[in-house]
């Protein structure tokens, strides 16, 4: 990077934390206060891993399934959500649980069992494997399929053509989602779907911040972790628009050559991802030379969720 001139760095606002990681992180703060350690928490609370080693170090346990948590000990479900059986199982356990669901995941779930209660095909737009359509998919499994594009509808066999619903998972990119419901729409023309967007606010306002930053930058850094779905759709969408991209877990992943002659910087973190490391990359930016911060903000986000009584102050 040429040190003589400055160079711009579009930051993009919307960025970093939204309300349902806020409230996730807290809740298990506020579970580490209140009951003694360990306190357990299933899967990661969200997909970062400063998150998560900032926690272990403050005495949260990590697991995969709840066997790993003995009998009657203290258990977070991750923002991500559950399935039925998960919390069934912790119930059989005389487990304590504190439910760390985001709220928009929960409204998710409670379509997928108001459309399957009706008899519908409920078609789910996501990616296996993915925490969150495991929980979704949990709900009315005997009446869930997965879909992940619009080449997988095409090989869709429902039970009645005219009973079809559609939910996506929240963290999608909201243009593929698109492409993906018109083809249900093509299929089964009397196709069913939420009454509002699944894909989440924060999701969408991070999408469209990277756009306005995209097309005006020589190369767009995304801060998150490889496993953040939402953090992967930025990185994407700046591709699509025809800018090179990279998912930088922190400052520490930045790598010359992708800055080497670049004028313009943009910058964005994923939902999961802590202010902290935005904050942290601008210093190594910075480190490398003179550096003019612009940002370009498209929506305030004001919303907050509540905290589960278990854990209200």
């Amino acid at each position: 990077m040429n040190r003589a001139a400055p160079t711009t760095v579009l930051l993009a606002a919307p960025r970093s934390f939204c309300a349902g990681v806020e409230r996730a992180v807290e809740i298990v703060e506020r579970a580490l206060q209140q009951w003694p350690h360990p306190v357990y928490v299933r899967k990661q609370i969200v997909h970062n891993a400063h998150v998560v080693a900032g926690l272990e170090a403050r005495g949260a346990v990590f697991v995969e399934e709840l066997a790993e948590v003995p009998d009657g000990a203290t258990v977070v479900f991750s923002a991500h959500g559950v399935a039925p059986s998960v919390r069934a199982e912790a119930g059989r356990r005389g487990l304590l649980v504190v439910d760390a669901t985001c709220p928009l995941v929960t409204k998710v779930h409670a379509e997928a069992r108001r459309f399957a209660a009706r008899g519908d095909t409920v078609v789910l737009v996501g990616h296996a494997g993915h925490e969150e359509v495991e929980g979704t998919l949990g709900e009315a499994p005997s009446r869930t399929v997965l879909v992940a594009d619009a080449g997988d509808v095409a090989a869709l066999a429902v039970e009645d053509p005219r009973r079809v619903s559609y939910l996506t998972q929240t963290t999608l990119a909201a243009d593929e989602v698109a492409g993906v419901v018109d083809a249900l729409r093509a299929r089964f023309p009397d196709l069913r779907g939420p009454g509002s967007d699944d894909i989440c606010y924060a999701t969408t306002n991070r999408q469209e911040a990277v756009k306005a930053i995209a097309r005006d930058a020589g190369v767009v850094l995304v801060v998150g972790s490889a496993n953040s779905s939402n953090s992967q759709r930025l990185v994407e969408l700046a591709r699509r628009l025809g800018t090179a991209a990279y998912l930088i877990e922190d400052a520490s992943a930045l790598r010359d050559e992708w800055l080497a002659g670049v004028r313009v910087v943009g910058l964005s973190a994923g939902a999961s991802a802590p202010p902290r490391l935005v904050d942290e990359v601008l210093d190594a930016l910075r480190a490398r030379g003179p550096v003019v911060v612009e940002e370009r903000r498209v929506a305030e986000e004001r919303l907050q969720f509540s905290l589960p009584p278990l854990v209200r102050p």
